[in-house]
């Protein structure tokens, strides 16, 4: 085990961030608003008195942004997670499915997924987890090695209801926030530590994307108006709602 040098972590920060933030605009570049607009609950909108189309398209706009970057923000961590546990560790990334970090340490092989929070996944894909893990070890026994192997689900946020908690069914850990950051490092603080340098050009890269985005909602205010609004520009609830659910071929594609 290595010690942890937060100059390596703030280096790695500043040299790969950008690419976060590459992602978050090119999600917005390749958007298309007959995507995003059956996605949404047209009743809903109805419902609330939404009067404009711009109250409806910054809600489907916000609404993708918001799933999207939490995916692109848990993959980022994940590449930080890998990077801090191959300084300490000599970790490194899986090469088996559904395996995202193994390391050894005090011979016991870790095989780690990793996710974004604690509230990741519904039953099914809980269960996946579980049937990557039984997969993973028996390639791994396979290999030859004797090493005990101990499968972790690690959240890079949010807390475990035990700072060790078991899951005898599923035979895995499930290590949250502070636990999970200490666990891959050997530092009890990293969890706190991590989040001055993740700040590095924060507000240059935002003002790229605010402008990506600022473009987006004309764009999409502009097509929804065109292809949805009446002539006296307000909305044809009819035709929304149509477009959204109907089980009939659409004859028109929002322009």
């Amino acid at each position: 085990m290595n010690k942890l040098n937060l100059k390596d972590v703030s280096q790695y920060v500043e040299e790969n961030i950008g690419t976060f933030h590459q992602k978050r605009i090119s999600s917005l570049d390749t958007l298309k608003l007959s995507e995003v607009l059956r996605r949404k609950n047209p009743y809903l909108f109805k419902a609330k008195y939404v009067l404009t189309a711009e109250q409806i398209i910054k809600a489907l706009v916000d609404a993708h942004i918001s799933s999207k970057e939490e995916t692109l923000f848990g993959d980022w961590l994940e590449g930080l997670a890998i990077f801090i546990n191959q300084k300490v560790f000599k970790g490194r990334k899986s090469g088996i499915s559904g395996i995202d970090l193994e390391f050894d340490d005090n011979n016991i092989r870790y095989i780690i997924s990793i996710k974004s929070g604690p509230n990741w996944g519904n039953d099914s894909q809980i269960k996946k987890m579980i049937d990557n893990f039984n997969t993973a070890r028996k390639i791994l026994r396979t290999t030859g090695s004797k090493t005990n192997v101990i499968a972790i689900n690690g959240c890079c946020y949010g807390r475990s209801q035990e700072r060790y908690q078991y899951k005898p069914k599923g035979d895995y850990y499930k290590y949250c926030g502070q636990t999970f950051w200490e666990f891959i490092s050997g530092n009890p603080d990293l969890y706190t530590e991590i989040i001055g340098p993740l700040g590095y050009k924060a507000k240059e890269n935002n003002d790229d994307y605010l402008v990506s985005y600022s473009q987006m909602i004309n764009k999409f205010t502009r097509e929804f108006g065109n292809a949805i609004c009446d002539k006296n520009g307000a909305i044809d609830w009819e035709k929304l709602v149509k477009f959204n659910s109907t089980s009939e071929p659409i004859n028109w594609k929002l322009i």
